[in-house]
């Protein structure tokens, strides 16, 4: 268990100074973009991005995480990986040329066509990325991970914010999609050098782990990517627009706060999963440290929504202020069972998460459907609301299936944390209310920094005083305490 531990927060540390530079120049490119480009341009590329991604998901192999649980993956099996990975990029290069005219046509938007035909290229060029980087999480060395998210993230982020500011386009954002692309390939070579050779060896030990494991992605991509096209036929472009900017900034606090744990989460759970009480402990520490830091990211940025969306966006994007609120807030409650996906990959359990992505999806449909007919956006937001908070329940429960752990227990391992988050959302809202409103930036700079302060010291002051309340039981304060206790005397001068 330390050893794991121990190389998880190495990693993390490492990935946690990766997600600190990308999440950085994603929410800086965000708000650039958004100054320069309209709605209807985010709309349009959350079109294509949404059929790729369906796309995509379609014909996953997983051919990454076979590789993870495989238990000695020789050159032979990277050879068939990328030749795979390579046959499918051309594969989806080739369809989206057929289908961009007609896409174009069924959601009525003209420059569809030449998003589809650029993001088809991109997927091409993915398909010859180097599989051997895979196994450094595996093994959980992540400094190559490091030099690689960044560098992709950097020459995205120059390229699209050069175009939006000069030529003010859409293609901003797709040429940024390209480049960053292409960057990721090149570098993957660099890092780690592997010459690849075609072969179609291992093919039936690929598909024996990836069937399940594929076919659950497939239904959870639509599951959750499928409003995207229901918005943008039924509500047009501008709307998607909304949709798309309010969905992603809602996500991003959630998904860039744990993404240096989560990364290294199913690589060292696969690890361990013949020793089902290492992994229901492993489980339960991690799961409450994602929570205790995706809980006051996710609602922190729920709270201080208005503000922040109109110093960083403007008016004009005002309309996403109530996405944000609503989404974020769930978003964040999903930790407290979304684990489970790298748990039941682990435990090779696939079949159960693609029999519960099936189910979620046969529930979601009807109620995204019937919530935009009735109300329009706010209405699929509504929707998107109740579905995520009822997938949380399942989650919990599966995990009750996975591990032994109750339902009960789970909860309670979460208790100061989600008790905190209530103290600060409330102290938050409540001083948001008594300040004036204004348009001036200095002084939404001056609001915005008095609610983050006020926030953060409710949030840490209450975690703090109630673990010592409950007499300093382990949990994430045990584990923050412990990787200070590492990190500080190696700052101090000697």
């Amino acid at each position: 268990m330390s050893s794991i531990t121990g190389r998880l927060v190495k990693g993390s540390m490492w990935l946690s100074l990766s997600r600190t530079i990308v999440n950085g120049l994603a929410t800086l490119s965000t708000f650039v973009l958004a100054r320069y480009l309209a709605p209807a341009d985010f709309g349009v590329v959350a079109l294509g991005m949404t059929i790729l991604m369906i796309v995509t998901t379609v014909t996953e192999l997983s051919l990454s995480e076979a590789l993870i649980r495989h238990d000695a993956p020789d050159e032979s099996h990277f050879s068939a990986a990328w030749t795979l990975n390579a046959a499918r990029g051309l594969a989806i290069c080739i369809l989206f040329a057929i289908f961009a005219y007609p896409a174009a046509a069924l959601f009525n938007e003209p420059r569809l066509t030449g998003v589809m035909f650029a993001l088809g290229i991109s997927m091409l060029m993915g398909g010859l990325t180097n599989p051997r980087r895979i196994m450094l999480q595996r093994d959980l060395i992540f400094w190559q991970e490091f030099v690689l998210a960044v560098s992709q993230k950097f020459a995205g982020f120059v390229v699209s914010v050069a175009i939006a500011i000069i030529y003010q386009s859409y293609w901003a954002l797709v040429v940024g999609t390209l480049i960053s692309q292409a960057t990721n390939v090149i570098v993957s070579y660099l890092v780690l050098p592997f010459r690849p050779r075609i072969t179609f060896q291992h093919m039936r030990e690929f598909f024996s782990f990836s069937a399940w494991l594929t076919a659950g992605q497939i239904v959870s991509t639509l599951n959750w990517r499928f409003d995207y096209l229901l918005v943008g036929k039924m509500l047009g472009g501008i709307q998607l627009g909304y949709y798309s900017v309010g969905s992603n900034l809602a996500m991003m606090p959630t998904r860039e706060a744990t993404a240096p744990l989560t990364q290294t989460i199913y690589p060292a759970f696969a690890g361990i999963h013949n020793d089902p009480g290492r992994l229901a402990a492993a489980y339960q520490r991690v799961q409450a440290l994602v929570a205790a830091v995706a809980l006051p990211a996710g609602i922190g940025v729920a709270v201080t929504a208005d503000p922040l969306v109109r110093l960083a966006l403007g008016d004009k994007w005002a309309p996403v202020i109530f996405i944000i609120q609503s989404l974020a807030s769930v978003f964040a409650l999903q930790t407290l069972g979304s684990l489970v996906q790298p748990l039941g990959m682990a435990k090779g359990e696939t079949r159960v998460l693609f029999v519960r992505d099936t189910q979620m999806f046969c529930l979601r449909v009807p109620i995204m459907i019937g919530g935009l007919l009735l109300y329009g956006l706010p209405g699929v937001i509504a929707g998107r609301v109740f579905t995520g908070l009822f997938s949380t329940a399942v989650n919990m429960m599966l995990v009750r299936r996975f591990t032994g752990i109750s339902v009960a227990r789970q909860l309670s391992v979460n208790l100061r944390a989600l008790v905190s988050v209530a103290i600060m959302a409330a102290g938050v809202s409540l001083a948001s209310s008594h300040l004036a409103y204004t348009d001036d930036k200095l002084v939404l700079v001056t609001h915005l920094a008095i609610l983050v302060l006020l926030g953060g010291l409710l949030y840490c002051g209450s975690t703090l005083l109630l673990w010592t309340l409950m007499r300093r039981p382990a949990g994430p304060e045990t584990e923050v305490r412990n990787i200070l206790g590492k990190v500080l005397p190696r700052l101090r001068p000697a």
